[in-house]
């Protein structure tokens, strides 16, 4: 089950937080507010997804957890793989 939750997370973050949030308690443990989950929804899913799996697995987010929250962050920038500029120049709409 993990496994397929972690597929999910990396091709649709934001299928995933709504899963979580309705299926489990797993985004409620990781932030103390509503807040930060709606915004992360909104602007970086990718990111709360990390952040959340930090908190849960380990309690904080230093190490090889605060790594991958930085990879998460820069996935969600679009500097790490195709991005909206790359698609667009493969398009020609330049």
């Amino acid at each position: 089950m993990n496994c397929l939750v972690g597929c999910l997370a990396f091709f649709a973050p934001r299928v995933t937080i709504v899963v979580l949030q309705l299926a489990t308690g797993y985004i409620t443990r990781a932030y103390a507010t509503l807040l930060w989950p709606v915004l992360g929804f909104l602007f970086l899913p990718t990111t709360t997804l990390a952040y959340a799996w930090a908190k849960n697995s380990g309690g904080t987010v230093e190490g090889f957890r605060l790594v991958i929250v930085v990879l998460a962050v820069l996935i969600d920038l679009g500097l790490i793989g195709k991005g909206r500029s790359s698609l667009r120049r493969k398009r020609g709409d330049e």
